[in-house]
């Protein structure tokens, strides 16, 4: 007997309530169509069970004691590994302040109880939709060798690759970035001036490159790992170069000019020229732009 198709499990929802009654009709409302459901009686409940899993969505109430939602939300927010996961606040409360808290927060959405399940439904999946469509976005920047970060004026992640989020939490775990690094970082969006700063970590440094505004409110920077000598030699090995050829390249692939190269190399912009000319031959292309893509991929597998 053939066995039965198996559908693809369905989304994992947390709900936070520290009320009995909404837990039991919200999971039963969700389970019904095909979620997944993981229930928190509060925001400390809520933040233990999002250390030991990342969910795709959280329904969260406002109005709980000792932490209440926005707080909890705010907490989530702050956490390198969950910036991306869409929160929908849930409550009784009609005035429009606890509405602007509450997407201040970091809430996506905003939804009156008694709730109406279809409308609730119905907005889960709009925001599952999207949070996919920016997690594939994402993705597709990882695969480009990208590895971005964007930050809100506070300091807080807004969201980032998952590429840069893995080199975060090799570096700082569950801590996230130093606080004096992330009022560097702050500093450096309002000054216009140095666009690239470093954070020291074991064995090299890590490069944090402003790029400029990703979006009304975030501050986007590129997040390059600078370990003593690693890449270059992946770089060497892989296209047959000199040690001196592969930091070139390596350079290239971070979007330096030739005279930014010869800065930091201590040689003259003829002899980061030379050595150019030698990589384009040893890698079979004509240009700068191909020889980045070359080494970005290179890089990146």
């Amino acid at each position: 007997m053939a066995d039965a198709p198996r559908h693809p499990p369905g989304p994992t929802i947390l709900v936070v309530d520290d009320t009995l009654e909404s837990l039991s009709f919200l999971t039963a409302a969700l389970e019904g169509a095909g979620m997944t459901v993981v229930v928190a009686s509060d925001g400390t409940a809520a933040l233990q069970s999002l250390a030991l899993f990342v969910p795709d969505l959280v329904i969260m109430d406002a109005m709980m004691p000792v932490m209440d939602g926005f707080e909890t939300t705010q907490r989530i927010k702050a956490d390198p590994r969950l910036p991306h996961v869409p929160v929908i606040f849930m409550t009784g409360l009609t005035e429009t302040e606890h509405v602007v808290r509450g997407l201040a927060a970091g809430g996506v959405d905003y939804i009156h109880k008694p709730v109406i399940v279809e409308e609730l439904l119905a907005r889960i999946r709009v925001h599952l939709d999207n949070a996919r469509i920016t997690k594939g976005s994402q993705a597709a920047l990882d695969q480009s060798g990208r590895s971005l970060l964007a930050l809100d004026r506070n300091g807080a992640i807004s969201w980032s690759t998952p590429q840069a989020m893995a080199i975060l939490v090799r570096h700082f775990g569950d801590a996230g970035l130093p606080d004096a690094f992330i009022a560097t970082l702050v500093q450096l969006c309002g000054s216009g001036d140095h666009r690239t700063v470093r954070q020291a970590i074991s064995g090299g440094d890590l490069e944090f490159t402003l790029l400029g505004q990703g979006g009304s409110d975030p501050w986007l920077f590129r997040i390059a790992e600078l370990l003593d000598g690693a890449e270059q030699r992946v770089l060497a090995a892989r296209h047959g170069l000199t040690d001196r050829e592969a930091e070139v390249l390596l350079w290239i692939s971070r979007g330096k000019a030739n005279r930014q190269i010869s800065e930091i190399l201590g040689i003259s912009p003829r002899t980061v020229n030379k050595h150019l000319e030698q990589i384009f031959e040893k890698m079979g292309i004509e240009n700068r732009a191909s020889a980045a893509v070359a080494a970005v991929r290179t890089l990146t597998n």
